[in-house]
């Protein structure tokens, strides 16, 4: 009877807080250490799974929360308003592609990445809340250092960072001599 008690202490918090609580913080409110905190957490994401529920518990970097299935998304918004639905553009994806792999950066950093100006896209991701300061550089004009967000971690469905696809190096080495090659045929010119 004890093991459904904390499950639905546990379920209660996450409901309650409806965003990501970290799994430490879980384990101090019901009383028990982390890692047993963590497997009744796990043991209550497959049972959701297995029973086809509408809800489901998502991990995220250490932190747990309580989420709706995306398959029921249809179901749902015919009883609310259609949400408004933030349209990534390939420059958008670009920039936020650059952030995640290389912060903490500064949007100077991204534009001698890009090639280009990025105040657009920083701008955007920001309000979509995908990236966030995360300081200042200790450098002249003390520059704001970007990161990633949990907000990104769940829109792309990341456990942590880590998760983070890693490229194949023979490709990355493909893509420094196609880089080398390009900038010599623009010397050439």
């Amino acid at each position: 009877m004890e093991i459904k008690q904390v499950e639905a202490q546990i379920e209660a918090i996450l409901f309650t807080m409806g965003e990501a609580v970290e799994i430490e913080r879980i384990a101090g409110a019901v009383d028990h250490d982390e890692e047993t905190t963590r497997k009744i957490i796990h043991n209550m994401m497959d049972r959701y799974q297995s029973e086809e529920r509408g809800i489901h518990i998502i991990e995220l970097d250490g932190a747990v929360q309580l989420c709706t299935k995306p398959s029921l998304y249809e179901s749902i918004i015919k009883i609310t308003h259609i949400p408004k639905k933030h349209v990534l553009t390939d420059v958008l994806l670009e920039t936020l592609s650059i952030i995640a792999y290389k912060q903490p950066i500064t949007k100077l950093q991204i534009e001698a990445i890009r090639g280009v100006k990025s105040d657009h896209a920083v701008n955007k991701l920001v309000e979509y809340n995908l990236i966030c300061e995360m300081g200042r550089m200790d450098a002249p004009g003390r520059p704001i250092l970007f990161g990633t967000t949990e907000e990104f971690l769940r829109c792309f469905g990341l456990q942590s960072l880590d998760s983070l696809p890693v490229m194949n190096p023979e490709k990355i080495e493909d893509f420094k001599i196609e880089a080398e090659e390009e900038a010599q045929l623009k010397l050439d010119i």
